[in-house]
């Protein structure tokens, strides 16, 4: 929870009570570490053959070097191994072509969350990256 209070809280003013929400307690947790120390995490929210990816974050000093993707791939594996056809996530703005190039489509149009623009994108999974 460190890594995502400095991004979201922190970083992007995210209010704390916004932040952690029920959804954590029965989501599947993913830490990204560089030697050791942790720099990034995710959540998967199990939905039937659906999952739902949250929580994207990866401290300041590690952006650009590979480790939010290859974290995302990491997700990727674990909803195809809990056989889920499909993942959505609520893209931030500034994040969408991050997304996009990781063959995420946008599926409806910009709105609002925590003060923030997000697309709703999502991937069909079908045992391929």
């Amino acid at each position: 929870m460190a890594i995502r209070e400095e991004v979201f809280v922190r970083e992007q003013q995210v209010p704390p009570e916004l932040e952690k929400d029920a959804e954590d307690d029965s989501a599947i947790h993913f830490l990204a570490l560089v030697n050791g120390q942790a720099v990034g995490a995710a959540r998967l929210v199990v939905h039937g053959d659906e999952g739902k990816v949250g929580r994207m974050s990866v401290l300041s000093p590690f952006r650009g070097r590979g480790i939010g993707s290859a974290l995302l791939r990491k997700v990727e594996a674990a909803a195809r191994e809990q056989g889920l056809v499909r993942l959505r996530l609520h893209a931030q703005d500034h994040a969408l072509k991050f997304y996009q190039r990781l063959g995420y489509q946008v599926t409806g149009e910009a709105f609002l969350e925590a003060g923030i623009v997000h697309f709703p994108v999502e991937k069909l999974l079908q045992g391929r990256d």
